[in-house]
C-alpha cells in the first residue's frame, strides 16, 4: 500500500465552528493527487511545458462520513481504479491520523488533455507505465 499523504487542518480550512468546510475536502484530495504525481517523478509544470499534457477533473463523487476539525492531521490515500490511455479514475480516502477514523471518500474521474488545445490526449507513456507498476505493486500487497 502506498503511504498516505499527510496534511494539517488550519483555520483557513474551517468554518466558524472549527469544522472543515465542505469544499476544502476537495482541495485536500487535489493536493494529495498532485503530491502523488510528484512522488512518482512527474511534476505537472514540466508535463505541461515540455510534454504539452495536463490533467483535468471531469467528475468527483464525495462521501462525507465524519467531520475533520481544526488542527487534525489528515491522511489521504490514493488508488487508481481505472487506467485508460487518456483518463483515469482515482479512489481516495481521508482519515484522521490520530485514530484512523474515516472522514471522507472521493471517486475522481480525471482526463489527460493536450495543454495547448484542451482536447483529450494520451498521457505520457512513462507516466502510464509508472501507474501500472504501482497498481501491480498494490495488488501484490
Amino acid at each position: 500500500m502506498i503511504e498516505p499523504y499527510r496534511y494539517r487542518v488550519y483555520w483557513e480550512d474551517t468554518d466558524a465552528g472549527g469544522v472543515v468546510y465542505h469544499a476544502r475536502y476537495l482541495a485536500f484530495f487535489e493536493r494529495a493527487r498532485s503530491d502523488w504525481l510528484l512522488a512518482m517523478g512527474f511534476p505537472q509544470v514540466p508535463m505541461r511545458t515540455e510534454q504539452n499534457r495536463l490533467f483535468v477533473v471531469r467528475r468527483v463523487d464525495t462521501r462525507f462520513v465524519a467531520p475533520a476539525r481544526l488542527e487534525d492531521e489528515l491522511e489521504i490515500t490514493i488508488g487508481v481504479e481505472h487506467l485508460r490511455a487518456a483518463s483515469l479514475t482515482f479512489n481516495q480516502r481521508m482519515t484522521r491520523a490520530g485514530d484512523g477514523e474515516l472522514l471522507a471518500t472521493a471517486r475522481v474521474d480525471a482526463a489527460c488533455l493536450a495543454a495547448d488545445r484542451f482536447v483529450p490526449a494520451r498521457m505520457p507513456e512513462a507516466l502510464r507505465t509508472a501507474i501500472q507498476r504501482q497498481q501491480e505493486k498494490q495488488e501484490t500487497q
